[in-house]
């Protein structure tokens, strides 16, 4: 923060720009100190943007009116065109650090060991939920288990907790303390059920807090963004509030007008590269450039895609030939050497090339940018109720299923990946999609 400000400020001529650059580092350090932006839980998701510019806004707003004490002077624009520079580095240097936090807990360090308390089939759903990725900063290494279930997950159980409600104030507390303390844990998992009263839950605060560990505490909700909780109480009672999913307002139109006016400079700006695609499938193999198929979009309505041809001409004819050679496990249809693709469809499908048309659809109202993949009318045929709420928002030509493996995720991924876009997109979230959406591009990991 204070390095482009010292640089802004000798270039405008400012007075003091090393004064005035302390003074911005001292606020700025402040401002996050009382946000809790350097608090460890702080890097247990993704780097937000949105936080970090209203930390920026208060600092200018603090600025603004420290520049009426004696001594700082200058014009009141001063500090804009000083931290404008500022906050595009910091930005750049939080997101470096995060992807750099991500390297350390993909490589089994910058982990905080974890003690689960639960019962057996609890503790086995959070084992398997932390397993299933590496963009968090925990690992299970022991757990307490209320009952006598039994444990499948394999992680070591430390003990054994009653299912019947204690009588005694130092009965749990006595075997959670012993337990936690043989292993060495940085925090405490506590996984609430029908065992666990809040009266219980009570004691075992008492009893880990004066032992100095941290705890959690886990209610069951899953795949909601921090930003959509807020905590409050009633009666002594601690109530999460969750806000519903954006379906309307300012964000959705905002969303609305990123899409058209993206999709409508893309195609300008594309344009010579459209000619030279559609002549190189023209040359490849006879049919037409275009080829035109039935998805299904928003609220379970057929719209149709279009894609530079990949197959050949008679490719949906010989789909039902290949079938049984069909590599996903679930209601998509993919084959790694699919043998109807054409040479140069598959270079165009390694680049994502073919999907460039689909602008056109974003341009029409049929899809978005970001979101979920377009299915199939045959395969919604054969979706679950949980399945369908992925066609509760427009598809995207791109979106989490597109930058995190595509064809190389198992449908189960699939479907998790576009549900939690589902419930927890918003405009920031877009733009962090579509700015993956090139490095994924490139390195063509899962397309074929």
């Amino acid at each position: 923060m204070a390095l482009p400000a010292v640089v802004t400020f000798s270039a405008v001529g400012e007075p003091h720009p090393v004064r005035q650059a302390l003074v911005i580092s001292v606020v700025w350090l402040l401002v996050g100190v009382a946000g809790g932006r350097y608090a460890p839980w702080t890097w247990d998701e993704a780097a937000p943007v949105g936080p970090l510019v209203r930390d920026w806004l208060v600092l200018l707003g603090s600025l603004a009116a420290l520049r009426t004490v004696p001594g700082l002077g200058g014009a009141p624009a001063a500090p804009l065109a000083g931290l404008c520079p500022s906050l595009v580095v910091t930005l750049v240097c939080r997101r470096a650090v995060h992807r750099h936090v991500l390297a350390a807990r993909r490589d089994a360090r910058a982990l905080r060991r974890v003690f689960v308390i639960g019962e057996a089939g609890a503790v086995d759903a959070v084992v398997g939920q932390l397993a299933e990725r590496t963009d968090h900063g925990y690992v299970v290494v022991g757990a307490c288990v209320v009952g006598e279930g039994e444990v499948l997950s394999g992680v070591r159980v430390c003990g054994r907790l009653r299912a019947d409600e204690p009588t005694g104030l130092e009965e749990d507390a006595t075997a959670v303390r012993e337990a936690a303390r043989a292993i060495g844990v940085d925090v405490v998992f506590v996984v609430t059920g029908r065992h666990m009263s809040g009266s219980r839950l009570r004691r075992l605060f008492w009893a880990l807090h004066d032992q100095g560990c941290r705890l959690m505490v886990l209610p069951g909700v899953i795949e909601v963004a921090r930003r959509r909780i807020r905590l409050t109480s009633a009666a002594g009672l601690t109530l999460l509030h969750i806000s519903p999913p954006t379906r309307r307002g300012l964000p959705t139109l905002l969303k609305g007008v990123t899409d058209r006016m993206g999709a409508l400079v893309l195609l300008v700006v594309l344009a010579p590269l459209f000619a030279l695609l559609a002549l190189a499938v023209r040359m490849s193999s006879p049919g037409p450039v275009i080829y035109r198929q039935t998805r299904v979009g928003q609220h379970n309505r057929p719209f149709p895609l279009w894609k530079f041809r990949t197959m050949v001409v008679d490719a949906d004819r010989m789909k039902g030939d290949l079938a049984a050679a069909n590599e996903n496990d679930g209601h998509m249809f993919k084959l790694r050497r699919d043998p109807r693709v054409t040479p140069v469809g598959r270079f165009l499908r390694r680049y994502s090339l073919d999907e460039l048309p689909q602008l056109l659809n974003v341009l029409l109202g049929h899809m978005s940018l970001v979101g979920p993949r377009p299915p199939l009318p045959e395969e919604v045929a054969r979706y679950d109720q949980v399945e369908m709420r992925r066609l509760s928002v427009k598809p995207g030509l791109t979106g989490l299923w597109q930058v995190s493996g595509r064809s190389d995720l198992t449908w189960h991924e699939t479907v998790s990946l576009d549900l939690r876009y589902v419930d927890n997109w918003s405009w920031s979230w877009d733009m962090a999609v579509m700015a993956r959406t090139v490095r994924a591009v490139l390195d063509g990991r899962g397309a074929y």
